[in-house]
């Protein structure tokens, strides 16, 4: 962290990201940052798309056998219970 710099800035684009990533429109977020134009705040959509293609790249391949759920025998029980 001491190699980081945080500034007002990194507030406020970490509470847009935030409120995009929970669905808040664009267009709120932009009047709610003040922004003249949709088209600065459109950047943190840019960059939201960004962090969600980093992560899907850090997903494993489907079908990869660590990715199985395999339900103990108690679990089985009960599945056949019902």
């Amino acid at each position: 962290m001491k190699r980081k710099s945080i500034s007002p800035h990194t507030f406020r684009h970490t509470v847009a990201l935030n409120l995009l990533q929970s669905g808040i429109d664009i267009s709120t977020i932009a009047i709610w940052l003040g922004h003249e134009s949709i088209l600065t705040t459109h950047k943190y959509m840019e960059a939201d798309m960004e962090m969600k293609r980093r992560t899907l790249e850090k997903i494993q391949e489907p079908g990869s056998n660590s990715l199985q759920f395999r339900p103990d025998n108690a679990m089985l029980a009960f599945l056949d219970s019902l």
